[in-house]
C-alpha cells in the first residue's frame, strides 16, 4: 500500500464551518402564489412605463423567490430605464459594494436582496454586480451568476477585469461559444490584451471540437499524441470497473497526489476514486481538502458533506449488522444505542449550524426539520418544515414529513390538510403520490374514518396492486 502524506486532519470539521447552501432557479410557473400576484402587477406597471413602482414590486418578488431569473432581468431593465446606464461610483459604488460583500460572507441570499437595492440606484455597477455573481455562485444559481456579469458587459463593455471573469466563467462551464464572444468584446476595447487574444483562440478551438464532437469520434485517439494519457482518461470515464481496476486507479491517483499535495485536480481525482470504492471516510477527507484548495467550490463542499454522511451511516450500519449477528451481546446493544443517539444529535447540531448561518435557505430548514422529526422532537420540527414549504421543488416531501409530525402529536385534521395540499400538487400517480395517499389512509384510520381511508387505498390499488399491503386492505373491506 502506498503511504499517503498527512495533509487532511485539520479539515475534519470543515463541513460545520462552511454550511452548504443551494437555491434553485425557477420559472414564472414555479412562483409561489403571493409572488405570482405581484408579478402580474409588475408586468402591468412596466406596460404603462411605471418603472419605479415595478422596481418595488420586483424587489419584493425576489425576496420571496431569489431564483426567479426573469424577474431579476425585468428589474434590471426597469432600473436602466429609470436611472440610465451611467455609473454613479462616487455616490453608491464603493459603500454599496462593501455592504454587499460583507453580507455575502454570512448570508448569500440576504446579499442578493441588498445587491438589488443598490443596483436599483446604479444597475451597471461593477463591484455590486460582481458581488451578486459571487452570491449566486454560492447558491449554485448558474444562470443568475452569468446574468450579473453580463449586465456589466452590456453597460460597460470596456471593463476588462469583469469581462475576463465572465469569459473564464463560461469557459469553465464549457460554454465555449459564449467565452469566444466575451473575449472578442475585450479585444475590441483592448486590442493588445494578450490573455484575451489567447483565450479567444483557445475557446474557439474548444467550441469547434465541441460542435464536431471529436471527443466522441473514432479519430480522437489519433488526435492525441500521448496514448497513455488517452487510455487513462478513457478508463477514468468508464463505469463498471472491477474493484481491482479501481484499486489500481487509486494507487496511481495517490502517486500523483503525493507529487503535489496542493494540486486541486489530483485531490479531486483521488476523492472520486475513493467514492467509487465506497471508502466514504477517505472520500470525505479528500473532497474536503479539494474544497479548501478550490477556495470555496460549493459543488466540492456538497460532495464532502455527502461523503461525511455516508461515512457516518456506514459505520452505523456495520454496528447494526454486528448486533443482528449477535443479538445477545449486551455490549454491542449499548454501543448501537449510543451511536444512534450520537448520530441523531450530530444531525441536529450540523443542521442547526447551517440554518443559523443561512436562515432563509428552505433546503437547510427542511434538513433541520427532518432531523428533529427523526429525533421525535415534533414541536421543534414543525416551524422549520413550515418554512421549507415555500420551495416548490421540495414542497411535497416537506408536507409529507410535516403531516407525520402532526400525526405523532395526534393533530389528525392538520395532518390530513398537509397531505391534501401535497396531493393537489401531484397530478400523476407516481411513487411519491402513492406514499402520500398511503399515509393519508393511515391517518384516516387513526381518526376512525375508515371510509376515507379506503378511498385513499383504492386510488393506489387501481394502479399498483402490489404496493405495500393496499391489496389486503382493499380486498378485506369487501369481505366484511
Amino acid at each position: 500500500m502506498i503511504k499517503l502524506q498527512p495533509q487532511i486532519a485539520e479539515f475534519d470539521n470543515l463541513i460545520s464551518r462552511y454550511p452548504l447552501s443551494i437555491m434553485p432557479e425557477i420559472t414564472e410557473q414555479e412562483l409561489p402564489a403571493d409572488a405570482k400576484h405581484l408579478w402580474l402587477k409588475a408586468i402591468n406597471a412596466v406596460q404603462v412605463s411605471n418603472h419605479s413602482y415595478a422596481i418595488t414590486l420586483l424587489q419584493n418578488i425576489l425576496e420571496k423567490a431569489p431564483g426567479f431569473l426573469d424577474g431579476r432581468k425585468m428589474l434590471r431593465n426597469c432600473a436602466l430605464q429609470t436611472v440610465g446606464e451611467t455609473k454613479k461610483k462616487g455616490l453608491f459604488g464603493a459603500a454599496g459594494g462593501r455592504k454587499v460583500h460583507s453580507t455575502l460572507k454570512k448570508d448569500p441570499v440576504a446579499a442578493m436582496v441588498l445587491a438589488e437595492k443598490e443596483l436599483a440606484k446604479d444597475p451597471g455597477n461593477n463591484d455590486i454586480n460582481d458581488a451578486l455573481h459571487e452570491a449566486a455562485l454560492k447558491l449554485e444559481m448558474i444562470e443568475t451568476a452569468a446574468f450579473a456579469l453580463e449586465t456589466v458587459r452590456k453597460v460597460s463593455p470596456d471593463s476588462a477585469t469583469i469581462l475576463h471573469k465572465l469569459a473564464k466563467f463560461y469557459f469553465e462551464l464549457e460554454r465555449f461559444d459564449n467565452a469566444v464572444d466575451v473575449y472578442n468584446d475585450i479585444i475590441k476595447h483592448h486590442p493588445t490584451d494578450g490573455i484575451a487574444i489567447k483565450g479567444s483562440k483557445d475557446a474557439s478551438a474548444r467550441a469547434s471540437m465541441q460542435r464536431q464532437k471529436w471527443d466522441e469520434g473514432s479519430d480522437m485517439r489519433s488526435l492525441m499524441r500521448d496514448q497513455d494519457q488517452f487510455r487513462e482518461l478513457e478508463e477514468a470515464s468508464r463505469t463498471g470497473l472491477t474493484r481491482e481496476q479501481l484499486e489500481a486507479r487509486r494507487d496511481r491517483a495517490i502517486e500523483k497526489y503525493n507529487q503535489d499535495t496542493n494540486n486541486l485536480a489530483a485531490a479531486k481525482d483521488l476523492a472520486g476514486v475513493y467514492e467509487q470504492l465506497e471508502d466514504w471516510h477517505n472520500a470525505h477527507e479528500f473532497y474536503a481538502w479539494a474544497h479548501n484548495l478550490s477556495a470555496g467550490d460549493s459543488a466540492l463542499l456538497k460532495k464532502a458533506t455527502e461523503m461525511n454522511d455516508k461515512a457516518i451511516d456506514s459505520d452505523l450500519q456495520e454496528l447494526e449488522a454486528a448486533f443482528a449477528a449477535d443479538p445477545e451481546n449486551e455490549e454491542l446493544r449499548e454501543a448501537l444505542e449510543a451511536r444512534r443517539k450520537d448520530r441523531t444529535r450530530d444531525k441536529i447540531t450540523e443542521s442547526r449550524l447551517r440554518v443559523d448561518a443561512n436562515p432563509t435557505d428552505p433546503h437547510l430548514r427542511y434538513a433541520l426539520g427532518n432531523a428533529y422529526y427523526e429525533a421525535a422532537m415534533y414541536s421543534e420540527a414543525i416551524p422549520h418544515l413550515q418554512h421549507a414549504t415555500r420551495n416548490p421543488h421540495i414542497r411535497t416531501k416537506v408536507l409529507l414529513t410535516l403531516a407525520k409530525c402532526f400525526k405523532e402529536k395526534s393533530m389528525f385534521d392538520l395532518a390530513v390538510k398537509q397531505l391534501s395540499d401535497a396531493l393537489s400538487d401531484l397530478p400523476a400517480m407516481d411513487n411519491t403520490k402513492k406514499e402520500v395517499l398511503y399515509e393519508k389512509g393511515l391517518i384516516h384510520e387513526d381518526m376512525g374514518d375508515n371510509e376515507s381511508a379506503l378511498e385513499s387505498y383504492k386510488q393506489i390499488y387501481e394502479v399498483d396492486y402490489g404496493y405495500r399491503d393496499v391489496a389486503h386492505r382493499v380486498e378485506a373491506s369487501y369481505t366484511k
